[in-house]
This record gives C-alpha cells, sequence and structure tokens, in this order.
C-alpha cells in the first residue's frame, strides 16, 4: 500500500513538472513570436540550429579529393558546385555550421556567466571586492583582443571548441560586467529594495527575487549580441591560425579560397557562401536582439 502511495506521489510530481515545463515553453514561444522582428531573427537561428544538428546526417561530407571534378557548377547532385580539390562546397559548409554554433553559444553561455555574477557581485557588495573587479574589467577592456591572438597562435593552438569559447569568453565578458553593475548599483537603492532590507529579507531573495528579474531582459539580449559577435571571432581565429586546421570550419573555407586566388571567380564564389552564412546569422542575431529588448523590456513597455 506505501508503495502504491509512494508510485502515484512520484507520478503527479512528474506530471506537475512537466506541465510546468510545458507552460515555460508555451510562453517562450509566445513572447518569441509577438514580435516581428523576435520571430524572424529566431526562426533563423533555430533553422541554423537544426542545420548543425540534422544536416550533416543528411548530408555527410567527404573528405575524398577528386580533382577531376573540381570547380563544377552548382547541380542537384553539387547544390554549391565543387572546390579546387573537387569537394563538394555545400556539405563543407553544411558540416562547418555544427562547430561555428558549438563556439558561439559556448561563448556566450561563458561571458553571460562570468559578466553578470561579477557585474551583481560588483554593484551589490561595493567596497574592495567592487575596487578589485572593475580593476581586472579595465584591464580586460583596455588589451586589444587581435594582437593577443596572433600572439597566442605562435605558441599554440586550440583543439577544441569549448577551448575556442573560453579564449573568445575572455575578451566578451568584461563589457558586461562593468553595465550589470551599473544597474545593480541603481537599483539597490530603488524604493522596493529598502523595503526589502528593512523586512530582513535574505540577500539571496533580494538578488533573485528582485535585482535578476529586472536584468532578464537586458542579459538575455546581450547573450544575442555576444552570440553574434563570437561567429566573426570564430571565423578570425581561424583565420589566423590559432586553432587546429578543420576544412569544414566557415573561416578555413573563406581562407582557403582566398589563398587559391581571387583572380579565378570560382574561389571568389566559394569565399561567398559562408561569408553570406556568416552575414545571414548576423542579421538574425541584430533582428532577435532588437525585438527581445521591445518585447521583454520593461522600460520600454512603460514608455
Amino acid at each position: 500500500m506505501e508503495k502504491t502511495k509512494n508510485k502515484s506521489a512520484f507520478l503527479t510530481k512528474t506530471l506537475e513538472i512537466f506541465k510546468k515545463i510545458g507552460r515555460g515553453i508555451k510562453i517562450f514561444f509566445t513572447k518569441m513570436y509577438s514580435n516581428k522582428k523576435s520571430a524572424i531573427g529566431f526562426s533563423i537561428i533555430l533553422l541554423y540550429v537544426i542545420v548543425a544538428i540534422v544536416g550533416p546526417l543528411l548530408f555527410p561530407y567527404d573528405s575524398t579529393v577528386n580533382t577531376a571534378n573540381k570547380y563544377l557548377a552548382p547541380s542537384l547532385e553539387h547544390p554549391f558546385g565543387t572546390d579546387w580539390m573537387g569537394l563538394d562546397v555545400f556539405r563543407q559548409v553544411i558540416s562547418g555550421t555544427s562547430s561555428v554554433l558549438q563556439v558561439a553559444f559556448f561563448t556566450a553561455f561563458l561571458s553571460i556567466a562570468l559578466g553578470t555574477v561579477l557585474g551583481i557581485l560588483s554593484g551589490y557588495v561595493g567596497g574592495w571586492v567592487d575596487r578589485v573587479i572593475m580593476t581586472i574589467v579595465n584591464i580586460f577592456l583596455s588589451v586589444p583582443s587581435f594582437p593577443v591572438y596572433l600572439m597566442m597562435a605562435a605558441l599554440f593552438t586550440i583543439e577544441t571548441p569549448i577551448t575556442m569559447a573560453l579564449m573568445i569568453s575572455i575578451f566578451s565578458w568584461a563589457g558586461l560586467c562593468r553595465a550589470i553593475r551599473v544597474q545593480v548599483i541603481s537599483l539597490k537603492e530603488s524604493d522596493f529594495i529598502q523595503i526589502c532590507r528593512v523586512m530582513n529579507m535574505s540577500t539571496g531573495h533580494i538578488i533573485f527575487k528582485e535585482i535578476m528579474p529586472n536584468l532578464f531582459s537586458y542579459i538575455a539580449v546581450n547573450f544575442v549580441l555576444i552570440l553574434r559577435g563570437s561567429i566573426l571571432a570564430s571565423v578570425g581565429i581561424m583565420l589566423v591560425g590559432l586553432a587546429s586546421y578543420n576544412p569544414t570550419d566557415w573561416g578555413v573555407i573563406i581562407q582557403a579560397a582566398r589563398m587559391r586566388g581571387l583572380m579565378n571567380v570560382n574561389n571568389v564564389i566559394i569565399m561567398l557562401y559562408p561569408l553570406v552564412a556568416i552575414l545571414i546569422f548576423q542579421i538574425a542575431a541584430l533582428m532577435l536582439s532588437q525585438g527581445l529588448d521591445e518585447t521583454i523590456n520593461p522600460r520600454l513597455k512603460v514608455l
């Protein structure tokens, strides 16, 4: 009898959890598609994610060199044609989508986590903690990233997307941290925070229940913007040779086509495919960030 009750309680809790998840997903998509910009931007980025997951299964990349088929024109068999080694450019671009998006999403998650945690800590605690964190932030903001990447390229090679994401995150979190700090300093002096303190509410409650909801829209927008910037950063890192050679990476495709000579129009066309893919992703991310800001930013709603 006891086992039956426990099993019934477990099933009830499980159903409640799934219902909450379902409601959360429904609210998410409702908000996302309530704004035209966010709807278009999110749909395009979702399409990129689907291509990254399913694309390599439907269109597996074959690295076998066949110079007899070099520079073939676009066709049903080769939608983007072939390169100077007879490799299918379409399958190269599809295969490279996965690694590029992995770097982008890992970078965004790491940068947002580090920038948000340190920004809240700096703004809420203040004192010597604030001074130490802001000193570190100023150092990272004052150091140009590209020369550092060049120096690192001479010392070692990045082997995995996570390692590359860590590298890009080093130069992506500081600006967000400073902006979060400013907003937290402003919020902690507001009336509703003072009331929480008078009522002896815990620091955890104040941060997670009162401050974080007011920062959510800004954090969400910055997540998308960092996602957008990390795509260009990852391609740039591949171009300077900091990462290990991956023939399907978009940056490698661009660099290889450029090195083969842009006087040959075929190389220019090959280079355009990943460039257009990057451009479309950039536009989609920009539209998504603007749409999210218009949809969930409480200040804009008041205005």
